[in-house]
This record gives C-alpha cells, sequence and structure tokens, in this order.
C-alpha cells in the first residue's frame, strides 16, 4: 500500500530501528515490490560545465567558488547524441543531460536540449534532464519531445536547506517539481547526506518526498563528496551507516519509487554497495564522472554486478522504430 501521508515520528521509528532488522525489513519489502536481481543504470553527461551563479555550498560548479574546475561552453548537438548511443551501447537504459544552470532560458541552448531529448528518445532510451528551475510552459515543450524524467533534487530538509544555500528557496524548488508534475513528465528527486545535517534532517528529506501527492518514480540518494574550494570542502565523511539507513528507509516509506544510489559510490566498497542494494537500492549511475565528481569505472561495475548476480534493467521506451513495427505488426 502506497502512503503519502507519512509522520516525521514514524519515520523516525523506521530509521532508528535496530540496523539488521531495518535492512531485513527492506529488503523483503523490496522483493515483494520489485525485481531485486534488477539494476536499472544511468549515465550522466555534463552537457555545459561551470559558470553557476548560485551558491550551493558543496558544489564545484558554482562561480562564486575557486575550485579546479573549468568551466566548459554547451556541447554540440552531434556530441550530446555521440555520448547517448555510447551509453546505450554499454548498457544504459537511461541518458541524464545536465547543465549548470539557474534556470532554463528560452534560447538556442533549450533548443538544443529540447532536440536532443527527441532524437535520444527515438534511440529507445529513456531520457531524463537537469537543468535548474524551469516554467510550466518549458516543462510542456520537454514533454511534447518525450522527456521521460527530469531531476531536481530538493538536497536536505526544509530546516537545514538554508545552511546549504541561500540563491534559491526550498519553495523555489518545490515549484520546479510542481510545474515538472503538471507536464506529466517523471520526477526525479532527492537529496544529499553527509552536508553536516543532523540525523532529524535526513528523516525531514525523507518526510518531503514521501508526502508528496505522488512519489518521485526515482529518489537519487547522494553522499557528500567534498571539493577542494567550496565552503564544505573540510566536512567529514558521513559514516556509511547512515547512508545505509537512509536508503532502507526511504525504500520502506517509498516502496515503488526506484532509490538511486548515486554520488560517493566510488568510495564505497563492493561489500557496502551490496548491502545498499539488499536494502532497496535498485539504480546506480554508470561512467567515471557525475557531471563533475568521480564515480566506478564501466568495468568495475559490470564486474561488481556479475560477481553479486544482478543484471542491468532494460529501458521502458522503445525505439519509434522499433514501435512502428509493432503498430504495423
Amino acid at each position: 500500500m502506497i502512503r503519502n501521508n507519512w509522520s516525521k515520528e514514524e519515520i523516525t521509528t523506521i530509521y532508528n530501528k535496530p540496523l539488521l532488522d531495518l535492512v531485513f525489513e527492506a529488503a523483503s519489502l523490496h522483493r515483494r515490490e520489485s525485481n531485486p536481481s534488477e539494476i536499472q543504470m544511468s549515465t550522466l553527461l555534463s552537457v555545459k560545465t561551470g559558470g553557476c551563479p548560485e551558491d550551493c555550498s558543496y558544489c564545484s560548479q558554482s562561480a562564486r567558488y575557486q575550485t579546479a574546475l573549468k568551466g566548459t561552453p554547451m556541447l554540440t548537438e552531434e556530441e550530446i547524441l555521440q555520448a547517448a548511443l555510447n551509453a546505450k551501447a554499454n548498457g544504459s537504459s537511461r541518458f541524464c543531460m545536465g547543465a549548470a544552470w539557474r534556470e532554463i532560458k528560452d534560447n538556442t541552448h533549450f533548443d538544443r536540449i529540447v532536440s536532443s531529448v527527441k532524437k535520444i528518445t527515438d534511440m529507445g532510451m529513456e531520457v531524463c534532464c537537469t537543468l535548474g528551475m524551469l516554467t510550466e510552459e518549458q516543462a510542456m515543450r520537454l514533454k511534447e519531445a518525450g522527456l521521460h524524467a527530469y531531476n531536481h533534487n530538493l538536497d536536505t530538509s526544509p530546516e537545514y536547506y538554508e545552511q546549504v544555500i541561500t540563491t534559491r528557496t526550498y519553495e523555489d524548488r518545490l515549484k520546479t517539481i510542481e510545474n515538472v508534475r503538471k507536464a506529466g513528465i517523471g520526477l526525479c528527486c532527492g537529496g544529499i547526506v553527509g552536508l553536516g545535517e543532523d540525523k532529524t534532517d535526513r528523516i525531514g528529506l525523507l518526510h518531503t518526498l514521501s508526502n508528496f501527492d505522488k512519489h518521485p518514480e526515482s529518489v537519487p540518494i547522494n553522499a557528500l563528496v567534498p571539493v577542494e574550494g567550496t565552503p564544505m570542502a573540510d566536512s567529514p565523511k558521513l559514516p556509511f551507516w547512515e547512508v545505509l539507513r537512509t536508503i532502507a528507509t526511504a525504500r520502506i516509506i517509498m516502496p515503488k519509487s526506484q532509490i538511486r544510489l548515486s554520488a560517493g559510490r566510488s568510495e564505497m566498497s563492493i561489500a557496502e554497495q551490496a548491502l545498499c542494494f539488499l536494502a532497496g537500492a535498485n539504480s546506480i549511475f554508470a561512467g567515471e564522472k557525475l557531471l563533475t565528481t568521480a564515480n566506478c569505472s564501466l568495468p568495475e561495475d559490470k564486474k561488481m554486478l556479475e560477481l553479486l548476480g544482478l543484471t542491468f534493467k532494460p529501458s521502458e521506451v522503445q525505439s519509434s522504430k522499433n514501435h512502428a513495427a509493432l503498430t504495423e505488426g
């Protein structure tokens, strides 16, 4: 039964269960609700890197901080499409495009994104974008082009949010999520743990996500990767067990969502990743970079999944050619 009225007290009780009991409960539910041997693999490409005016305290792409990151102009459509073809050949069923923008502008860059969305969808891949804030009209353009999902993370709890970013409000984020939903686009929405938040803030993030009218189809759980030059460069590493508790709790309260083990995964051992998969994580990002931070290599991931007996989940989107063939048949 899907619930959208979880209380913070209920979520706190779940989060604080003895760890093995928590993982067992999450694993049992995961096996009832989905195929536990399938992992959805996404490839994330930065189509425009650096120069963002926002002040997100963890982000190497903010123009406000002196980091080693070098900004780059937006990729051409040919470069984007080739990257999508490579991702598909390597087993990814979803291709995600990210741009370091505060918000989408109605210009030639957005036209290029819309065109790329349509062409990659026609390849038979699910397409996701993370482009900052967008209007209802812009969301409709993306929907008409075939966009499968839009990523817009909440980062943390409403109470802790201003400790992380001041140039965009929590309400701004919720408004973009509302526009995505109005357009009928799937929602990819999660957060980051290890930002210096308390346990109550991780619970607060999960409370917000689980009380949406419709749970996000995908919930990325990121562990902070400190970047030199940002205000959070010296943040202590969050103990793995807190990441595991966050994933297991998310699985229990949002049983149909894909829980994506995202940033920070390259710092985990195979055994730690296996525990996350056991506790309900069923999606990962592939490739050596997540926008700008390090990630596990594809050969490493394939070796790990083979060891654990896991397989890649196929795309939910058929290519236009296949769809036409089925229609004619």
